[in-house]
């Protein structure tokens, strides 16, 4: 069972069923990503319809604690991508009759 999906899995896969040239097929998964990283970092959210909404939420800094050692650290703050699948989303993945 594989476990990671990567951008050239997804070029080979617009490839063989759409039919795009090998080139044409990265360019337009590499326009995708740009576009939805973009607008999420400019908008601090973004939904894609039947699919669900991606957000951005700040972390304020903390101490945390390395469980072996016992030592502690300020983990700084930054910056989560939340995603939050839709109805739709979440029907399709819970119905059993697809396998």
């Amino acid at each position: 069972m594989r476990i990671n999906l990567t951008k050239k899995d997804l070029v080979n896969l617009i490839y063989m069923q759409i039919g795009f040239s090998k080139q044409i097929s990265e360019s337009l998964i590499e326009d995708f990503l740009t576009t939805i990283t973009s607008n999420l970092k400019k908008e601090k959210k973004l939904k894609i319809s039947k699919f669900g909404t991606f957000t951005i939420r700040e972390k304020k800094s903390r101490i945390g604690r390395n469980p072996k050692t016992k030592e502690k650290k300020i983990i700084s703050a930054r910056n989560v991508v939340l995603f939050k699948p839709s109805r739709e989303f979440k029907q399709f993945i819970n119905n059993k009759n697809d396998s």
